[in-house]
């Protein structure tokens, strides 16, 4: 039988009616899509989209069973390395990671392991009538701090272990950056949602409303009687330009901007949380979280969104999905521009005009490539005498976030990089005897799938350190 060249497309909604709304983009693949895209896949001896994927999902044996149309077996066998199918389903860059290692995309398209993996998740969470059990105690207790992909996996990997485990979470609601940072457009909540109760069954517990570091410190967790900790506390302080301007009112962190959308609900029509209406908006920076901002701003009724972006289209960091998607709704692309100014209106005449201190505009330089920097990346260089301004009335910064220092300002003996990421070995332990880290608390700002290897791997050197293993 001929293999088709090209994966099968997923199903989206239309862009002008998707633009104004905030469910879900993509729609999933029906189960005769599944069917026949599994179908697509070689099932290599070699297996190199396993070695692609940073917590090793056996990827040919569920997509083999899905081929077979024995749907629920592809779940079970997910699983077993991963605890948040749907999720990763969703939201990981398969395209760099197991699809960038499929045999069959030396000659043609890939096989879209994502898309699948996303189906069979979808298919179990629609069908499946009873949560996990929680298996017997093994009389040790091990505390998480934080509630993102990292933590959840180190959390769940532990649990099917028997520990007893805590997660605290410093927001009202369990997910990280889950919840937070991806909007309901590409991630619903109710998936996360799902996620979280499959481990509450498993007898994980979850404190929200905790800080470490102000409620309770590391030490105090292990003054509770907890044998280890893991830290996962993601990477939540916000970068910024440090140019004129940013301290004018309009002009958000991308972590502000997307927290108050997402976890406070600002996109409901009876919601009191402020944040833009209408106008025009720039968001600066080109990543997933840029994309995020821009089309969440979209949602929000913006006239028009911006991405202002120093480097050419390709150097954008973004998923290429996520960039497609956001020109199809309509977002302006200004890239080889870096922004030098925010500027504000001001009425020295009368200081009691409201208008005074709101974001007017932004100005910028145009930018060429020049030599590669040490990443490899041809370095954007400035082009004389070359500003122009854009009129908004909203800036989102999305140039990236660092890890929060207050567990380390609070935690003697915890060794941090210049960046402020927590040092760890090979196994996640850090310098503090007992406490292990992962995720973007060690790494700052990376994928959700790679936070859930560092969890994964924490898990099994804590499950070792505490003789279980």
């Amino acid at each position: 039988m001929a293999i088709d060249p090209k994966k099968h497309a997923m199903p989206t909604q239309d862009p002008e009616v998707r633009a104004r709304n905030f469910d879900e983009v993509a729609l999933g693949y029906t189960a005769e899509i599944a069917v026949e895209e599994a179908k697509r896949c070689l099932n290599c001896k070699n297996r190199p989209c396993v070695s692609g994927c940073p917590v090793n999902v056996n990827i040919p044996d569920f997509i083999a069973q899905i081929a077979k149309g024995n749907f629920e077996d592809a779940y079970q066998i997910i699983q077993q390395t991963s605890s948040l199918p749907a999720v990763c389903g969703r939201v990981c860059p398969q395209e760099t990671q197991c699809e960038s290692k499929c045999t069959l995309g030396i000659r043609f398209e890939p096989v879209g392991i994502g898309r699948l993996e996303r189906f069979v998740a979808d298919f179990h969470n629609a069908n499946a009538t009873e949560l996990p059990k929680a298996p017997a105690s093994n009389g040790h207790r091990v505390a998480i701090v934080g509630s993102g992909p990292s933590g959840l996996t180190c959390a769940g990997d532990l649990a099917k272990k028997g520990y007893a485990v805590t997660v605290y979470e410093a927001l009202h609601t369990p997910g990280g950056v889950l919840v937070y940072g991806i909007p309901e457009f590409r991630l619903p909540k109710s998936i996360v949602a799902k996620e979280v109760d499959s481990l509450k069954a498993l007898g994980v517990k979850f404190e929200t409303n905790v800080i470490i570091g102000k409620t309770l410190t590391i030490d105090e967790l292990f003054e509770m009687g907890y044998e280890a900790v893991f830290v996962g506390s993601g990477a939540g302080l916000p970068n910024f330009m440090n140019i004129p301007g940013e301290s004018l009112k309009g002009v958000y962190s991308a972590n502000e901007f997307l927290t108050r959308s997402n976890l406070m609900k600002a996109y409901r029509e009876d919601s009191s949380t402020p944040i833009m209406q209408g106008g025009y908006v720039a968001v600066v920076g080109g990543g997933n979280v840029a994309m995020d901002a821009a089309r969440t701003a979209l949602r929000l009724g913006a006239e028009k969104v911006y991405i202002v972006y120093r480097r050419s289209m390709e150097e954008l960091p973004a998923r290429r999905e996520e960039v497609e998607h956001a020109e199809e709704e309509g977002i302006e692309f200004h890239l080889l521009c870096n922004p030098v100014e925010i500027l504000g209106f001001r009425n020295p005449d009368d200081p009691r005009d409201e208008r005074n201190g709101f974001v007017t505009g932004i100005r910028c330089v145009r930018m060429e490539l020049g030599e590669p920097d040490a990443g490899g990346r041809r370095r954007p260089v400035e082009i004389p005498d070359s500003e122009f301004e854009l009129h908004v009335d909203t800036v989102v910064m999305a140039i990236g976030t660092s890890p929060n220092p207050l567990i380390k300002s609070t935690t003697e003996g915890l060794e941090v990089n210049r960046k402020g990421g927590i040092i760890v070995n090979e196994e996640g332990l850090t310098s503090r005897a007992g406490v292990y880290a992962g995720g973007d608390a060690v790494t700052g700002a990376a994928t959700v799938i790679s936070a859930m290897g560092a969890g994964k791997t924490a898990a099994a050197a804590i499950d070792r350190a505490l003789g279980k293993g």
